[in-house]
């Protein structure tokens, strides 16, 4: 046991630790939101002089409120180009077992005409039972004794910097 936790010891870790989604439904229902959506609908692009466009944008930093936003045209087509699927992606519109509509019943009548049950319920798995189960390893006893037991203080929250919306004249 000392030889895992000397392999596991030699690296640095960084824990990025977050809620898991609750299992398939959640998942499908959680990419069916993004199926269906463009990068920007031409309705919310208002027009473009010299080197700038501008368009209009909820500010959900202010309550959702409704803006118009400006920006260079090199800085608009960078941040449309974050959302264009990669190579071999195709975008499902409107049709199909995912379209919103009536996800839940085509879903249902697939599984129906393929005689397959509905997934079990996720079961997850604790921290120490995954530890125990994959590397061996009591992760809450102490690495040097073996003897003490860590216990949870307090949970620290994440901290992430975000930088509020640049303001363009």
């Amino acid at each position: 046991m000392a030889h895992t936790f000397a392999a596991l010891h030699r690296h640095d870790w960084v824990v990025y630790a977050k809620q898991p989604l609750g299992g398939p439904a959640q998942v499908l229902e959680y990419l069916g939101r993004y199926t269906h959506r463009v990068a920007i609908s031409n309705e919310r692009i208002l027009g473009m002089n010299g080197n700038h466009v501008r368009f209009k944008m909820r500010d959900s930093i202010n309550g959702n409120r409704k803006k118009v936003m400006r920006l260079e045209a090199g800085e608009f087509i960078g941040r449309f180009m974050q959302h264009m699927l990669p190579s071999g992606f195709k975008r499902i519109r409107h049709y199909g077992l995912l379209g919103p509509a009536h996800k839940a019943a085509n879903l249902a009548a697939a599984r129906e005409a393929l005689n397959v049950p509905m997934p079990d319920p996720v079961v997850v798995e604790s921290v120490e039972t995954f530890m125990l189960r994959v590397a061996g390893i009591e992760w809450l006893n102490c690495p040097h004794c073996g003897e003490g037991v860590f216990r949870v203080a307090q949970a620290i929250p994440p901290h992430i910097p975000r930088a509020p919306p640049r303001k363009l004249p």
